[in-house]
């Protein structure tokens, strides 16, 4: 069955013989872009590509505001202080994320609490946020608070897993109950939409990313996505080292973060948004090819969400044991068809084994089966 995979994934890509995982896909569009940067000497976080590639972002996502960064984990990090966490404070997300998710909650001081997921959403489950607040926590009308640390809980933060949104209406609900913002990592899921709206703009804030293997990409980049108008002067201001603007003086008026997008980056940026629709359709193309041959073979593939259109940044399939998902791992790499597990889950990272979690049944069980295959653009 293995070289039968092998051999269709080779086909989808034209017979490539080494496939990475996801790589960009560049024209000349983006090298005129970049190009008019460089003649212009506006390379750093000035420029005309910064401003146009956030009112692009703007545009896509439905979003008021949008405030370019230099990554997603920066984006993460001053979101989550707008949205008031601080020091020893506890921060509600899940443990199947890429480690950016975790830390950006500890560069704030705070703790995190690693909740179950959905195995249909791959995302933060809403029954278990229920469960938590409701068995776990105690609200004065206010501030809810740990029973257990006594720390107040004072976000959450959804991550939509491979760009296939998560159940983020019904979390919003519940959290909005005991006065906990939202701050959604929708770091792989530009493009991508739940119930009408895009990710990203169901909470008080969202982030996204345009590192080099994501659906966009800046090369690095990311975004802090509002319609919060006060938010988002705070967030521009914070990530430009806090540095008051008008006059020659540099006066910084709090502690703040060299966070910018770079003017270059943002033009490489702008190329590849106008180009966004294009990379979703033929990535959902991809994923309908790979649903109907995974069927044939009788391997579970990853599929959108219930009101959901997904960008299937990373497709996915579910192997039987950790076994076979160690063995298919092995096959494909070793014949130059690129695949990875999930990562490992976050609470089980030395950093953040003494976290508090639930049972994570589901994260446990899709860990060991889960296996992201080849995903790039395709024609």
């Amino acid at each position: 069955m293995y070289n039968k995979v092998i051999a269709f994934i080779r086909e989808l890509y034209h017979g490539k013989e080494f496939i990475p995982l996801h790589e960009p896909v560049f024209d000349e569009t983006e090298i005129d872009y970049v190009n008019r940067t460089i003649q212009s000497t506006f390379v750093s976080s000035v420029g005309e590509y910064v401003d146009l590639f956030e009112k692009k972002l703007c545009q896509i996502t439905g979003s008021k505001y949008a405030i370019a960064t230099v990554n997603g984990t920066a984006a993460l990090h001053v979101a989550l202080k707008l949205a008031g966490v601080e020091p020893d404070d506890e921060v509600i997300t899940q443990p199947l994320s890429f480690v950016a998710t975790a830390n950006a909650i500890r560069y704030c001081g705070a703790h995190p609490v690693f909740l179950d997921i959905d195995i249909k959403t791959l995302g933060l489950s809403a029954n278990c946020v229920e469960k938590f607040l409701s068995e776990n926590c105690r609200y004065d009308g206010n501030t809810t608070f740990n029973r257990h640390t006594n720390r107040r809980v004072v976000a959450c933060v959804p991550m939509h897993t491979f760009g296939h949104p998560c159940r983020i209406d019904d979390i919003a609900e519940i959290c909005n109950r005991y006065h906990i913002p939202i701050v959604e990592d929708a770091a792989e899921a530009i493009g991508s939409i739940y119930q009408g709206k895009h990710a990203g703009t169901f909470g008080k804030c969202g982030i996204l990313s345009f590192n080099g293997n994501k659906t966009i990409t800046c090369g690095g980049g990311g975004a802090v996505i509002t319609n919060d108008k006060t938010l988002a002067i705070a967030a521009k201001h914070l990530t430009t080292t806090a540095k008051v603007p008008g006059g020659f003086e540099y006066v910084h008026d709090t502690l703040g973060f060299n966070y910018r997008l770079p003017n270059i980056n943002a033009a490489l940026g702008c190329g590849q948004l106008e180009k966004l629709n294009v990379f979703v359709r033929y990535k959902r193309r991809l994923s309908e090819k790979y649903e109907r041959f995974f069927s044939s073979v009788d391997l579970p593939f990853v599929k959108e969400p219930r009101d959901a259109v997904s960008n299937y940044w990373l497709n996915a399939v579910i192997l039987p044991t950790l076994n076979e998902r160690n063995r298919f791992l092995k096959k494909t790499n070793d014949n130059g068809v690129t695949t990875r597990p999930a990562w490992r889950l976050l609470n089980k990272l030395p950093m953040y084994q003494t976290c508090e979690t639930d049972s994570l049944v589901n994260a446990n069980w899709i860990a060991d089966r889960l296996v992201n295959i080849p995903s790039s653009v395709v024609t």
